[in-house]
C-alpha cells in the first residue's frame, strides 16, 4: 500500500523518532502519545489487520512481541510493568491500517489512561 502512513515513515517519506529498526520491524514513538512512553512496534511490510496475517507470519508475531520486552526493558518500564495494545479493526480503535502494537509505559504518571 503506497499511501499508507506507516509504510511512509518505513520508508523514510516521513519523519518517525525511531526507537529500533530491524528488517523485518520497526519501532518508533507515537506523535499523539497517550502514555508518557507510547512506542508503536510495527512490521515493515504492510500487514493491514490482525485480521490478516496468515500462518506464514507466525515468527513475525512472535518477533513483535520479543521486541515489545526488549524496548521496555531498553527504555526502562519493565520493571513496573507496561501495556501491550493491538486494536484490530475500526470498531476496535484501529486508525491507522497497518497492523502494529502499543507500547505503553510510566502509566503511574497518566492515571486516566483510558484503556
Amino acid at each position: 500500500m503506497t499511501d499508507c502512513i506507516f509504510c511512509k515513515i518505513i520508508r523514510g517519506e516521513l519523519p518517525g523518532k525511531f526507537v529500533r529498526k530491524e528488517k523485518n520491524w520497526v519501532a518508533f514513538y507515537d506523535v499523539s502519545p497517550q502514555a508518557p512512553v507510547h512506542i508503536l512496534i510495527v512490521p515493515t511490510r504492510h500487514i493491514e489487520s490482525l485480521q490478516t496475517v496468515s500462518s506464514n507470519d507466525r515468527n513475525l508475531l512472535g518477533d513483535l512481541m520479543v521486541a515489545a520486552h526488549e524496548i521496555a526493558r531498553d527504555l526502562s518500564v519493565d520493571a513496573g510493568g507496561y501495556k501491550i495494545v493491538i486494536n484490530n479493526g475500526k470498531q476496535a480503535g484501529q486508525i491507522v491500517m497497518h497492523l502494529h502494537m502499543h507500547l505503553l509505559g510510566n502509566l503511574n504518571k497518566s492515571p486516566s489512561f483510558p484503556v
